[in-house]
């Protein structure tokens, strides 16, 4: 996803530093995220391995923070742009915590999903800009809609099937919120802001082909929708929906290795 950034909008392969952060800080989120979640009212194979499996995930967290650091010494420089990024996913996941200060955080209307679409989109689109040091202009700030709001929509779908869960512990979001009509909405409208941005790329030198890979992920997500509500496989989640997010990039790699 970061590479997708530099590909369309900087040009050039993604800075080693920057690559080697985001690597190890979302190892060391997406651990400690699941260090603290081992109960869920939805049957899942996966959390029932990460109720067996916490040790592991509490090394992969500190190996993830570890190489975080060390990266981070090489990108100091931008340290206020990174502890942005640190805050943002450290909001995701504070609510899970088990004290007082942080399980308020539950009560935060909408927070979690708008902060897990929140943090893809700064990781994999600002944060590129930001450390290759070029000027903004038009199709940046574009971009950036693009993906947060593709990211976002994807984030619905989740939201969907923690709804039991987040319920049950008090936590906010739009999909406790929202009646049901309400979410499809607000899915649609996500969608739809996601197509147009992709298209209006096309007026900024982004070629034809470029706006048509990012919008067959869109597609798929949009065509997966129903299914998604009523199907909560962990493959179906953690390994199609988690990877359309990455899909258009790969594509976009592949057409320039062929």
């Amino acid at each position: 996803m970061g590479y997708q950034t530099y590909a369309i909008l900087i040009g050039g392969f993604p800075d080693k530093n920057f690559l080697g952060f985001v690597f190890f800080s979302t190892i060391c989120s997406y651990n400690f995220h699941w260090y603290l979640t081992s109960e869920s009212l939805v049957e899942s194979k996966r959390i029932e391995w990460t109720k067996s499996h916490k040790y592991l995930h509490l090394v992969l967290f500190i190996i993830g923070a570890l190489g975080a650091l060390f990266f981070f010494y090489f990108l100091k420089e931008f340290w206020p742009w990174l502890l942005i990024s640190a805050a943002i996913t450290f909001l995701y996941t504070a609510p899970k915590i088990p004290h007082p200060l942080f399980r308020a955080l539950r009560k935060i209307a909408i927070g979690k999903t708008i902060f897990l679409a929140l943090i893809w989109m700064h990781v994999t689109t600002i944060l590129p800009v930001i450390i290759s040091d070029i000027k903004w202009s038009a199709p940046f700030y574009l971009f950036i809609i693009n993906r947060f709001f593709f990211i976002y929509a994807i984030c619905i779908i989740f939201d969907f099937r923690d709804k039991a869960d987040d319920k049950a512990a008090g936590i906010r979001s739009m999909i406790t919120y929202f009646s049901e009509r309400g979410v499809n909405n607000l899915f649609a409208l996500s969608l739809l802001i996601f197509a147009i941005t992709s298209m209006f790329l096309f007026n900024y030198n982004v070629s034809i082909l470029t706006v048509i890979l990012l919008l067959i992920p869109g597609g798929i997500v949009a065509s997966l929708y129903g299914y998604a509500k009523k199907n909560l496989s962990d493959y179906l989640y953690y390994f199609v929906l988690d990877g359309l997010m990455m899909l258009s990039g790969l594509m976009i790699l592949l057409v320039k290795l062929i």
